[in-house]
C-alpha cells in the first residue's frame, strides 16, 4: 500500500482547489494545512501538494521527462468514472484520450485520463468486473 505521495505545484491555490475537490470525491479528508502546502488522507495513505520553491519554478514540469508520468486512483464503479468525467468537463478540466474513452488503457481497462493543474496526468480506474 502506498504510504504517501508528494507533488510540487506551481500555484498552490489553484492546485488546492483541484486536488481538494478530486481527492474529496474519492473519500480523502483534509489532513494537514500549512502556508506552503496541504495534504489529504484516506486510511493510511496521504497525498501532499506543496508550493514549488521560487528557485525551481523555471524548470517546469512535463510528464514525458524523467520522473512521475501519472498517478492513478481507484474509482468506486464505472458509474463513478462516468460521473467524474462529466464533472471534470463542467469544471473545464482537460480530458485526455477522449477518442478512446473509456478504454484508452486497453479493452478490459475502464478508466478516465485527465490533466490536473501543471498538466499532471491523472487516471481514475473502475474496478474490473468479476469474471
Amino acid at each position: 500500500m502506498l504510504h504517501h505521495l508528494e507533488i510540487n505545484v506551481s500555484d498552490l491555490e489553484e492546485s488546492t482547489a483541484f486536488w481538494g475537490w478530486f481527492l474529496g470525491s474519492l473519500g480523502y479528508d483534509l489532513y494537514q494545512d500549512w502556508p506552503e502546502g496541504r495534504s489529504w488522507r484516506k486510511e493510511a495513505t496521504y497525498i501532499v501538494i506543496k508550493q514549488t520553491a521560487a528557485r525551481f519554478m523555471s524548470a517546469g514540469y512535463h510528464r514525458a521527462r524523467t520522473g512521475l508520468d501519472h498517478v492513478a486512483f481507484h474509482a468506486n464503479s464505472r458509474q463513478h468514472v462516468d460521473e467524474t468525467r462529466q464533472t471534470l468537463r463542467n469544471r473545464g478540466v482537460p480530458l485526455l484520450y477522449e477518442d478512446r474513452y473509456p478504454h484508452a488503457g486497453g479493452p478490459d481497462h475502464y478508466a478516465l485520463f485527465f490533466e490536473a493543474p501543471d498538466r499532471i496526468k491523472v487516471e481514475l480506474v473502475a474496478p474490473t468486473p468479476a469474471a
